[in-house]
């Protein structure tokens, strides 16, 4: 067996040198180990090394800054994933495998997976399923990830070693959209959690990936690795005092890729979740944008993160005032750039029987839109805007002021949500118990940053008219020619 702690020393010398060359090390160990078993020891060492291999097989330190935004806008799936998920689909049916019984199989497979995900039924796994999941979400889930990732970044919050837990990784999307994000210089030592038949579509995506992105797979379900799970065999649980188990060292990322929905009690596995952040980690979940899954999300982000938590909501809805706990609809969503039809939703969709009147594309989703929620527990906040009584009514009194002009500080919860009359915008400030919605009917210089601020940014809305909305049982806050809108942070 090779002495670790020999090749850890001496990696650790010859950093502050050169390169480190897995040969030059074998030479300094007893028994001069082959030089192979060298650097795959340092390359199970080098997430605690911050160390990262080069193509030459050689291996150099990680910089210590942090990762920055990289300025994310994907147009397409890249054609790696895409090939990798054709190679599956020829595979499981042959090279027609979007023609014929097959090609019928998947489409008939992804309009009850959308079903299933509408009305909230139960959703099983099945080979078919995953990879019909796959053809109809990869994209989309892919490229949510990184505007995500950007609420961390944009303050230095993401290292360049990364250690992830992916909770319920599906095939893969938010796992590649990572793994893109990232700089070519970071290290991640990549958990997924994925007990269904998905995980060997994950399994395959995965190799697509490179060599300082370390994969394990484990296939077992949250509530057992968390140890929730009365029923799972103690086989299935996490044993956090065995060093190889995953919940042996903290998280600095955990990810629930669109799964709370699925999960029986997704409060009681994000509690376990943010026990396993480490002190500066940052715990990230997405969900659809339609409403049901989207409110849920929303549901389980506010039981988790209350004022005596310790569970503080990073973004992108900020709790503005002291000790208070939104309590509306909750339904927020973002809405980011379309992606290009893959090639692999274009042939399934083209293969499909249609009647003359039928419109195609009902297999394409490119679409980008997404609720999601960061929570961290060490305070810290994408924006520190607090709101104050002096300056500020708080959402939770809107009844009191129907009719009244006030100033807000809010956080815009919507792109434009009109159908091109006024503009309209939800908004919140961490106290509302009713919907909130800011109603533009005249466009200033002076309230014109309102349109312009992005989705999440925190704004100061100065002399708006508080208007109840019977129809959508909502308060409408008027935006006109007699108020000002400042972005305190875009």
């Amino acid at each position: 067996m090779i002495d670790r702690a020999a090749v850890r020393d001496t990696a650790n010398y010859l950093r502050q040198v050169r390169p480190i060359d897995p040969e030059e090390i074998s030479e300094y160990i007893e028994g001069t180990p082959h030089p192979a078993v060298v650097r795959e020891t340092l390359r199970e060492e080098a997430f605690d090394l911050r160390l990262r291999e080069r193509e030459d097989g050689s291996f150099v330190p990680v910089d210590d800054d942090p990762v920055r935004p990289p300025g994310w806008a994907p147009e397409a799936l890249p054609e790696a994933y895409a090939f990798a998920l054709e190679d599956l689909l020829v595979a499981e049916f042959g090279a027609n495998w979007h023609v014929g019984d097959s090609g019928d199989e998947l489409r008939e497979t992804i309009r009850r997976l959308k079903a299933d995900y509408l009305y909230g039924n139960d959703v099983e796994y099945d080979r078919i399923a995953a990879l019909g999941y796959a053809i109809y979400h990869l994209p989309g889930y892919y490229a949510a990830i990184g505007y995500v990732l950007d609420d961390l970044a944009e303050n230095g919050l993401l290292d360049r070693t990364l250690r992830v837990l992916d909770v319920g990784a599906g095939v893969g999307g938010p796992a590649l959209g990572l793994h893109d994000y990232l700089p070519e210089d970071a290290v991640v030592e990549y958990h997924a959690v994925e007990p269904s038949a998905a995980a060997d579509v994950l399994d395959r995506l995965l190799e697509e990936t490179d060599r300082n992105f370390r994969s394990t797979v484990h296939r077992t379900t949250a509530e057992a690795l968390f140890g929730l799970d009365d029923s799972s065999s103690q086989s299935d649980r996490s044993d956090p005092s065995d060093p190889s188990d995953p919940l042996a060292e903290p998280f600095d990322l955990v990810v629930f890729g669109n799964v709370l929905s699925e999960l029986e009690d997704p409060v009681a596995v994000l509690e376990a979740a943010t026990d396993a952040l480490a002190a500066d980690g940052s715990l990230v979940a997405l969900a659809p944008a339609d409403r049901e899954t989207a409110i849920g999300l929303r549901e389980a982000e506010r039981a988790v993160a209350t004022p005596e938590s310790g569970v503080e909501v990073y973004a992108p809805e900020l709790r503005l005032w002291p000790d208070a706990s939104p309590s509306d609809r909750g339904w927020s969503f973002d809405v980011r750039a379309d992606l290009a039809v893959p090639p692999f939703q274009r042939r399934l969709d083209e293969a499909a029987a249609r009647e003359a009147t039928d419109e195609p594309g009902e297999f394409h989703n490119v679409d980008v839109q997404f609720a999601y929620s960061i929570l961290r527990t060490d305070g810290e906040r994408r924006v520190d805007a607090r709101a104050s009584a002096d300056r500020c009514a708080r959402m939770a009194d809107s009844e009191e002021h129907v009719t009244d002009r006030v100033n807000l500080l809010a956080v815009k919860l919507s792109h434009d949500l009109s159908d091109g009359e006024n503009a309209v915008y939800r908004v919140g400030d961490g106290s509302q118990r009713i919907d909130h919605y800011l109603v533009c009917t005249r466009e200033t210089v002076l309230n014109d940053g309102l349109r312009g601020a992005d989705y999440g940014a925190v704004v100061f809305v100065e002399n708006g008219l508080v208007l109840w909305n019977d129809d959508e049982g909502a308060y409408n806050v008027v935006v006109d020619d007699e108020t000002v809108v400042d972005v305190v942070a875009p």
